[in-house]
């Protein structure tokens, strides 16, 4: 695990994009940083502990950095080529159904957007560009408190719920084959893994105990589907 990123000394160079406070920043060397200050150290190590599942699942997102500022959540800054699952292609559109249990499993409402800009590309790869909706929290930061449990209803929701509209737009015509897919990356991680993952992190014994209870449930979900 690298060194905590301290921004104080990197030049703004531009504004934030999303509904948290932040900036782009720039090293001394020209690599730009996207900073999110979000509202607590439990916040950014939430945002933090998805980013982390994310990459244990194989789902891309933004490379994520640790901050000296605890309230801080750190990403690589990339010029996208897309920005929206409005501008996808058919190959695209694929690329990103492939994770569609990695968002469930997460419990990772805002996994498209609320106006279909959570999906990008970066060099034909679709990338999630924020995870601070999965897990405990929702996108603007509230607490999901019993919404998050041991069931996945995320399996169904994400493609079918019409308050999420650009979510069913992604997802809502997958095949059920596609769905089962999906849900087999979920299957292949390991106990010891999710395990290590979390607790390696920063994450609790409960929170991991909840993402195998999770797994479990997506994998009986396989056999009903």
């Amino acid at each position: 695990m690298s060194s905590p990123i301290n921004v104080a000394h990197f030049t703004r160079v531009a504004g934030q994009l999303g509904t948290n406070p932040a900036g782009v920043y720039e090293d001394s060397h020209g690599v730009r940083y996207y900073v999110k200050n979000l509202e607590s150290p439990m916040h950014a190590r939430n945002e933090w502990l998805a980013a982390q599942l994310y990459k244990l699942a194989g789902a891309p997102t933004f490379q994520y950095y640790l901050s000296t500022d605890a309230c801080q959540v750190i990403t690589q800054w990339l010029n996208l080529d897309k920005k929206s699952i409005a501008h996808f292609n058919e190959n695209e559109r694929l690329q990103a159904q492939q994770w569609l249990a990695v968002h469930a499993w997460t419990a990772n409402w805002d996994a498209v957007g609320y106006i279909g800009d959570n999906q990008g590309v970066y060099q034909n790869r679709v990338l999630t560009l924020d995870v601070g909706g999965a897990l405990a929290y929702r996108a603007h930061g509230d607490p999901k408190g019993k919404a998050f449990g041991h069931c996945v209803e995320e399996i169904i929701s994400l493609r079918s719920m019409t308050d999420n509209p650009y979510a069913k737009r992604l997802f809502g015509d997958m095949s059920l084959n596609a769905v089962r897919e999906s849900v087999s990356r979920i299957a292949l991680l390991s106990e010891r893994d999710i395990n290590t993952t979390i607790l390696d992190n920063g994450g609790s014994q409960k929170l991991a105990d909840k993402m195998l209870y999770r797994r479990e449930d997506l994998i009986q979900r396989l056999f009903v589907l």
